[in-house]
């Protein structure tokens, strides 16, 4: 008895050390040094007075989003039947696998018409103040409504698609899972609504922004001469913010159309002001090595090309070919890495004989 007496004692005096012993090591591990802000170069502080590190997604504060409507949209950036002709979707002119881009100087549409703009990467192309090369949208959303009834794109009717869509139910079950306790869950808008929640998730992330968040080796020397070369040239003034682009509208016409004599109207055409004419919006430059061809014609192949034309039309500057050669450099490191979801096809509902027939003429 006593020794069971002795045992519980030691017991309960063990039991009181190891609590306290927990408590101890649970004080101390709160205060311990906080971490060191992360100090950043010259060059690090100046790259972040005109950019950013992409945001983890380009969703606006109130947006409808949910994992359903992200998979609804994919499907529709996907969809061909939402064509006339049930051949083009969204990926045809934009395609996952080459950067959001076709890789063609214009696009080829409905019957083989081709448009009159090179098709701009839909990647990160939600964090752009405005959409297409005249601003004519303000954003992701109402953009992906215009190339489907484009006579000259995908040639569709807003009866068509949604003819499409009601006629198979798994897309009905898609469009109610997507829009919840909405009366009318099919409608153009929505479609609109789910492509562009689709897209609001197309962001990029690269090396340049491991880069803005502190890490200087995310680049390397070679990167960060050209980058001091960007900003001493002056391509930050119009190339800033998070997608590097796609803020700000400027002047310009390629050397094209100076050969030809015949000039886009660009953004004149949308405002009637005689100040915008032959104004474009400043593309992004995320992934631009890999979005070629370039302007908004599509008539230069080259990115060094393009950065000589550009630095000498824009800057009134012409570079010297080490210039030029750095540029590049720094511009190739911001290819990003595509989503992997993005990349994946999704298997797309089968049409039923009610579904809409598709037209060529």
């Amino acid at each position: 008895m006593k020794y069971l007496l002795r045992k519980s004692r030691l017991f309960l005096l063990f039991s009181v050390f190891g609590c306290a012993a927990l408590l101890v090591a649970m004080v101390l591990s709160h205060c311990t040094a906080p971490e060191q802000p992360v100090r950043l170069t010259s060059l690090q502080e100046e790259a972040l007075s005109f950019t950013s590190p992409l945001p983890a997604d380009a969703f606006e504060e109130g947006m409808p989003r949910s994992e359903a409507l992200i998979d609804l949209g994919r499907m529709l950036f996907y969809e061909p039947r939402l064509s006339k002709s049930g051949l083009i979707s969204c990926n045809s002119c934009h395609n996952m696998s080459t950067f959001g881009v076709d890789q063609l100087p214009v696009s080829v549409g409905h019957q083989w018409q081709k448009g009159v703009r090179n098709a701009p990467t839909v990647l990160n192309a939600a964090l752009h103040a405005t959409q297409f090369w005249d601003g004519r949208e303000p954003d992701v959303e109402s953009q992906a409504l215009m190339p489907i009834l484009d006579p000259v794109e995908m040639a569709s009717s807003r009866e068509h698609v949604i003819g499409v869509l009601a006629s198979i139910p798994g897309y009905v079950e898609r469009f109610a899972a997507a829009f919840p306790g909405e009366e009318e869950p099919l409608t153009y808008e929505h479609v609109g609504v789910a492509i562009g929640a689709f897209e609001r998730i197309l962001l990029t992330p690269s090396r340049f922004d491991d880069y803005l968040k502190g890490d200087d080796a995310a680049l390397t020397e070679e990167e960060k001469q050209g980058l001091r070369v960007f900003i001493d040239v002056g391509c930050h003034s119009c190339h800033a913010g998070a997608a590097m682009g796609g803020n700000a509208f400027s002047v310009f016409e390629t050397p094209a159309e100076r050969e030809s004599g015949k000039s886009d109207p660009g953004r004149f055409d949308i405002t009637g002001n005689p100040m915008h004419k032959h104004s474009f919006k400043v593309p992004s430059l995320l992934n631009i090595a890999e979005t070629f061809p370039y302007l908004h014609d599509g008539s230069v192949w080259s990115l060094s090309e393009t950065v000589d034309i550009v630095a000498r039309d824009m800057l009134a500057r012409d570079l010297t070919n080490e210039e030029n050669a750095l540029i590049v450099t720094f511009l190739k490191a911001l290819t990003g890495e595509i989503p992997a979801y993005a990349l994946k096809l999704p298997v797309l509902p089968s049409s039923t004989p009610d579904t809409p027939l598709p037209q060529f003429d």
